[in-house]
Parts: structure tokens; sequence; C-alpha cells
């Protein structure tokens, strides 16, 4: 069952990802220069991929997830 929910995690992670690089793309065209909305918005990008690699590797350690090989 945790092999579940930490699929679920990742995937939460991954749209948060990417809403957050849509939302950025959005600041950077509508914002006058003085806003701070487009940093906010990268920084909050970077820390969720960082969390997002750091939890791969926990599940990966644990046995959550297990890479398979697609050459063979």
């Amino acid at each position: 069952m945790s092999a579940v929910l930490f699929k679920a995690f990742i995937i939460i992670l991954l749209i948060l990802i990417i809403m957050s690089l849509a939302s950025g793309a959005i600041f950077l065209v509508k914002d006058d220069s003085k806003s701070k909305r487009l940093v906010t918005s990268l920084t909050f990008r970077i820390t969720l991929s960082i969390i997002l690699f750091i939890s791969l590797i926990v599940g990966y350690v644990f046995g959550w997830i297990q890479p398979h090989g697609l050459g063979q």
C-alpha cells in the first residue's frame, strides 16, 4: 500500500511543478518589472524539484519503486 501512496505523491509533485512552471510563464509575460512573483514561482519550482529528486532516491532505497531496463 505504501508504494501506491508514494507513486501518488510523486504524481502530485509533478503536477505542482508543472503548475508552477505555467504560473511563472504567466508572470513573465504579464507582470511589471518590480514584481517578485516570478522569482517566488521559480524558487517554489526549484524547491519542489529538489523534494522530487530526494523522494525518488528514498523510494528507490526503500524498494517502493524499481528501475526497469527498457533496452533489454
